[in-house]
């Protein structure tokens, strides 16, 4: 069983960064395929970016370019560093993992939530 604990959200203005963590604990950090997701009001939750315990990642086409999202095994951390804001960045972002060692596996694990805001 594992848990997620994001932190760093917050309000920016448009061209801003902002840097996300999500802390993990509980199981093995690198059985754990580790991602972002997002959802603003009245959408569906839409996936943002996601890394491998060997680093191996990849990301929303509509962040390319402006997210990067990192991990730290001995720490237990996975981090999304978003730079250039828009508007339509806002969302609640959430952490979630994945169990890489099952077949099929698909993303339990959840944490609960850090809001960004930009403003325009």
């Amino acid at each position: 069983q594992v848990q997620l604990v994001e932190s760093g959200g917050g309000l920016v203005q448009a061209g801003g960064s902002l840097r996300l963590s999500c802390a993990a604990s509980g199981g093995t950090f690198t059985d754990y395929t580790m991602a972002w997701f997002r959802q603003a009001p009245e959408k569906e939750r839409e996936f943002v970016a996601h890394i491998t315990w060997n680093h191996w990642f990849t990301c929303a086409d509509d962040v390319k370019g402006r997210f990067t999202i990192s991990r730290d095994n001995a720490k237990k951390t996975a981090d999304l560093q978003m730079t250039s804001l828009k508007p339509e960045d806002t969302a609640v972002y959430y952490c979630a993992a994945m169990n890489s060692r099952v077949a099929g596996g698909e993303y339990r694990y959840w944490g609960q939530g850090t809001q960004v805001t930009v403003s325009s």
